[in-house]
Formats: structure tokens, C-alpha cells, sequence
């Protein structure tokens, strides 16, 4: 690793291993997600996030470990929300957090998920804390809100068919947000548009969950549709006794040549909900930071520290420019 002090624990790292079942994007993805929206913000408040470049990308597992390895049962219904239990059209569902929690019982909360109107929460705690220039905690909320932000653009994470286990497509779930993105991501590009000010929280917040939810059925129909011509003993890789081959966290490895034929029918699906996640993890930062007023969040840090992270800054912006990431190695969960 170059020679910058960004911070970061071994103890993150560690932990990372311990994720499990619909962990949201695995590893490889949140990981990519975070890091890439740094370079997305204007260079006054990228500086800042470059200097904790390290603990922003390796944090944005740190929520999936608090419901996993933490077993915080507060924690899990802030990743996703179950659309169809609430039974209405999704433009009459509760917009904000004080509208929700006046009009749901707690019981269907944490039973149907939480996340619109936890993003919501997080990004008006990440102001707060920008204003009073708090570091731990912008730093902390930051890398946090990436990870909400990244599940709801996880189509599953607003379908209470989350795993596709009421059409009998159990697995569908990690294998498209985990195993295609760490295989195929690589080919991906990370470069976006400048972050860009949000007027309106809550109704970009509801668009991003609404578009992700009507991507749901398209995932799952164009899965069912390969299933029909492809030969089902050699939908799963297989390994010398004919049994499923699992990966560490138990879940089911696909095979490599129905993996290369869902993710060409998806037709591009899983690259440009990254991107869109990328872009909204960068313009939620950047709309807290212009609403705390736009503080110095670099003077925060040590001039000596900012100094010598310049080159490393300008040298990894370029690749990003042109899509790719520097010295990035996710754990790998395939």
C-alpha cells in the first residue's frame, strides 16, 4: 500500500469474513461502491475523503457485520423494504420517517424494512455532524449511508421475494449481487458524473426505491427464462461427487456458464445499478455537506497529511476517470 495515512483497522478487515446469507452486495460490491463516490465529489470535499479513503471502503461492510456478527436485530430491517406487505401502491406507502412510524406498528417495521426512511435518517445525522464538524462521526455516518444507499438499489432489497424463495428461485439473491459482480465487475466502469445537489431527500430517496423495485420482476422473469432451455443439473458448479459446490458463507456457487448467460440477459443490469448507486452514495454526501454550509472538513485533518496524499489523490482520480479503481483487493466470497 502506498505510503498515506488513511485510516483504517485490521479489525474491519478481520471481521469481514464473518458475513453471511444476503449480506447486500457483498463484499466486493460495497466496497467498490464507497470507494468509487469519493472521486465523485468536488475536489474541496474529495480531499477530505481521500485522506480516509481506507476506513470509507472497508466501513461500507461494517452495517451487514452489525446484523451478522453483532446479531443487532435492530439493525436488520434498515437494509431493506418489503414493498408489497404494505399492501397499497408504493406512491401511498409513508414518505418520511415521522410519517412511517406514526402510521406502522413496530412489529410490521421490523418485520418489512425501514430502509427509505432510515437513509433519510442517516443523511440528516450526517449534516448534523458536518456542521459541527464532528470527524469520527462524518466519517462514520459517511461510509454508512453508502451501504443503505447501495442496498436499495439492490432490486431484491424492496421485494419481500428477496431470495426468490416464493418462485422457487432460492439463491438468486447472492448470486446476483455477490458472485456476477465479483466476476464480472472487474470489466466494469466506476467513473460517473460530479455529485450533484439534491432538492428534495425524500423524494429522490423514494424515486431510487421505486426504480429498483420495478427492476425486481425483470430479474427474476429473465432467470426463470434461462431455466427453461438450460439444463438443470448444470445450473450449479458441481464438484467431482456431483454435489452443489458452497462457497464459505454456504451458499450456492452457480455454474460459470449459466452465470455468463444470466448476466449477458440481463442486458447490463447489475453495472448500471452500481453506477446509479455510486452516484447517489456521492450526491447524498455532497447535498449533506451544502447543507451544513459547506464546511473545511480538511482542516480537520493534519496539512502534512492532505500535503502527501496530493499526488496519490491526482494519480488515482486519472484511473478513476477512466473507470478504474487502484489497489483495491476485496475479500473474496467465490
Amino acid at each position: 500500500m502506498k505510503k498515506r495515512n488513511i485510516t483504517c483497522t485490521a479489525l474491519i478487515t478481520a471481521g469481514l469474513g464473518l458475513v453471511l446469507l444476503l449480506s447486500s452486495w457483498g463484499i466486493w460490491g460495497h466496497q467498490h461502491i464507497n470507494k468509487s463516490a469519493v472521486f465523485a465529489l468536488p475536489d474541496e470535499l474529495r480531499v477530505f475523503f481521500y485522506n480516509h479513503l481506507d476506513f470509507i471502503t472497508e466501513e461500507s461492510n461494517i452495517p451487514d457485520l452489525r446484523k451478522y456478527t453483532l446479531n443487532d436485530k435492530t439493525e436488520n430491517p434498515r437494509h431493506y423494504i418489503d414493498i408489497e406487505d404494505f399492501k397499497t401502491p408504493i406512491d401511498d406507502i409513508a414518505r418520511t420517517s415521522k410519517e412511517a412510524y406514526a402510521r406502522y406498528d413496530s412489529k410490521m417495521l421490523q418485520s418489512s424494512g425501514i430502509l427509505p426512511w432510515y437513509i433519510q435518517e442517516v443523511t440528516d445525522k450526517l449534516t448534523k455532524s458536518m456542521q459541527g464538524k464532528r470527524k469520527t462521526e462524518v466519517l462514520f455516518l459517511a461510509a454508512d449511508l453508502g451501504h443503505y444507499l447501495a442496498d436499495a438499489h439492490m432490486p431484491l432489497h424492496t421485494s419481500s421475494n428477496h431470495n426468490g424463495q416464493l418462485t422457487n428461485q432460492t439463491g438468486i439473491h447472492s448470486f446476483w449481487e455477490a458472485q456476477l459482480p465479483e466476476t464480472y465487475g472487474p470489466g466494469y466502469g466506476f467513473n460517473i458524473n460530479q455529485a450533484k445537489y439534491i432538492d428534495d431527500i425524500t423524494k429522490e430517496t423514494w424515486r431510487i426505491i421505486q426504480h429498483s423495485h420495478e427492476l425486481a420482476d425483470t430479474l427474476l422473469a429473465k432467470d426463470r427464462e434461462l431455466r427453461k432451455t438450460f439444463p438443470a443439473d448444470k445450473i450449479f458448479k458441481k464438484d467431482e461427487n456431483g454435489k452443489i459446490v458452497r462457497n464459505k458463507f454456504n451458499q450456492a456457487v452457480y455454474s460459470k456458464e449459466y452465470a455468463e448467460l444470466y448476466h449477458q440477459a440481463l442486458g447490463g443490469m447489475i453495472e448500471n445499478q452500481m453506477k446509479e448507486a455510486i452516484t447517489a452514495t456521492a450526491n447524498f454526501w455532497f447535498t449533506a455537506w451544502v447543507n451544513a454550509g459547506k464546511p473545511d472538513l480538511k482542516a480537520l485533518d493534519d496539512e502534512g497529511l492532505t500535503k502527501r496524499n496530493r499526488p496519490y489523490l491526482k494519480k488515482d482520480l486519472k484511473a478513476w476517470q477512466k473507470g478504474k479503481l487502484t489497489l483495491l483487493k476485496t475479500e473474496p466470497e467465490y
